[in-house]
């Protein structure tokens, strides 16, 4: 017998799609990135990936790099901005929990934090410019921090988007390194190199010696930022 061929299934008898929402494409170009890397996370492949067009996508994304930059708003929620609320009664701050300065360094280093544990996305960071809840949290964090040290407000205006571009900066590079081949060696081969200048033509080099390499990454990225805060509190706006 001639076996039969089935009969062409109906389109309608397949599953329904779920519905596209902006809330499931952020979520969906997360889980790309964390598992392809955000150079994979564009609109070509999010569609593929979501079984509809990239025709559909821009009703709720106009391009990659907003796309990045709401996979950064979505992160940013993992954000520790507790130390912006660790005030005491008096409003001078909790002393357990440090004064101002140190707590605005804890949240700066947490943010670090979360581009370090994403390092694709710390160098889009550099540019992606996130307007959500989240941002404006991280934003309003660092404002009320400065605003509790007494840091006139035109300075906090503009001294918080330094901050984080140091933040953001700092976690790139880092990010940069991890990824080159052969970063270890150079690194060994720059404190030998600093080590061993000559006093004879590198005099400042070879006073300071060891000490321009010294401290754990975590205490220098402390001390930046206790650095940059101070910069803030000290330094007025001028007229151009």
């Amino acid at each position: 017998m001639t076996p039969r061929t089935p009969a062409p299934r109906s389109r309608r008898e397949r599953p329904a799609k779920p519905a596209l929402t902006y809330g499931g494409i952020v979520a969906t170009a997360v889980r790309l990135m964390e598992s392809e890397g955000l150079q994979r996370v564009t609109m070509r492949r999010l569609a593929q990936e979501l079984d509809t067009g990239p025709a559909s996508l821009y009703v709720y994304v106009a391009n990659t790099a907003e796309l990045h930059a709401a996979i950064l708003e979505e992160l940013l929620g993992a954000v520790d901005l507790s130390p912006a609320s660790a005030e005491g009664d008096d409003g001078e701050g909790d002393d357990a929990e440090g004064d101002w300065r140190e707590r605005l360094a804890r949240l700066l280093g947490s943010y670090t934090h979360v581009l370090f544990a994403h390092p694709s996305l710390a160098h889009s960071a550099l540019i992606a410019r996130p307007s959500g809840p989240n941002y404006l949290a991280l934003v309003e964090a660092v404002l009320s921090l400065l605003h509790e040290g007494g840091v006139p407000d035109a300075q906090a205006a503009w001294g918080v988007d330094v901050l984080l571009q140091v933040a953001t900066a700092n976690a790139a590079e880092h990010s940069a390194r991890d990824r080159t081949a052969g970063a270890e060696a150079e690194h060994h081969a720059l404190v030998a190199a600093l080590r061993d200048a000559s006093p004879d033509t590198h005099p400042r080099i070879a006073a300071l010696g060891g000490d321009l390499t010294s401290g754990a990454p975590g205490q220098r990225l402390a001390w930046t930022f206790r650095m940059v805060i101070n910069g803030t509190v000290t330094t007025p706006r001028t007229a151009p």
